[in-house]
């Protein structure tokens, strides 16, 4: 017992070692501020971690995350882990995630989203379902974001990742630079439901990556509009106040 436990600290001095040359050599950087990462750091540095512009109101009843679905869609309770906005730490986290294929990044995230819900929201949440990308978007991507930020929250949470439920149809073109009602016209009838029966009487957790008009995550709900017995909630990495 004592000889592995030998082996295993003298692997684990060796691995840092090694990282730590690959660290003089081939700096790593922090995506917020840019400042060089140390050991245990990753992506993030201590700093701007601490620095994170968390939605602490988000998990309270009634947060401006669930009255944004006000008259448009039915959602027992919503929340989202950060604020965005352009050219700040969250937006920088945000295109890593979604177009530097930064995955895991969105994985750390929702896990540190997940730890902070757990208890508090979502308790009797059944399955998570993040929000699908159009097969050829998948296909030239390679990974779907906001899949990875529910694995994520999905392991904080303890609960499984549906990803087979609900499909996207219509690959619509990017909602950047479009007002409130283009939004909402951009996603009408892009979603369909897959396996309607498995998810009848269950309570789903919706993820996204960010949240603006909520007209992509509203076009998500209405799908399951007609089943019965079903229930809606809705979770983002980051949302624009």
């Amino acid at each position: 017992m004592r000889l592995s436990a030998y082996f295993q600290g003298f692997g684990r001095q060796i691995r840092e070692r090694r990282n730590d040359l690959l660290d003089l050599f081939y700096p790593r950087f922090c995506i917020g501020c840019g400042a060089t990462l140390i050991r245990d750091e990753s992506d993030l540095c201590l700093s701007c971690l601490v620095g994170l512009p968390m939605i602490t109101e988000s998990y309270r009843p009634e947060n401006f995350i669930e009255t944004r679905f006000y008259g448009r869609a039915k959602i027992e309770s919503a929340a989202s882990f950060l604020y965005y906005e352009k050219e700040t730490m969250s937006q920088k986290i945000l295109h890593e995630i979604k177009y530097h294929g930064n995955k895991e990044l969105g994985r750390r995230l929702g896990r540190m989203f997940g730890s902070r819900l757990k208890g508090v929201m979502f308790k009797d949440v059944d399955a998570l379902i993040p929000v699908p990308l159009h097969a050829n978007k998948l296909m030239m991507r390679g990974y779907n974001q906001s899949e990875w930020i529910a694995k994520g929250l999905a392991e904080s949470l303890e609960r499984p990742v549906w990803t087979d439920v609900i499909e996207r149809v219509v690959e619509n073109s990017t909602q950047t630079k479009k007002n409130a009602y283009e939004r909402w016209e951009n996603v009408k009838g892009i979603f369909q439901l897959t396996h309607q029966r498995e998810v009848e009487g269950t309570h789903l957790l919706i993820v996204d990556d960010v949240l603006t008009t909520g007209s992509t995550l509203e076009a998500c709900v209405l799908p399951f509009k007609e089943l019965e017995n079903i229930r809606i909630s809705v979770a983002t990495l980051a949302a624009v106040n």
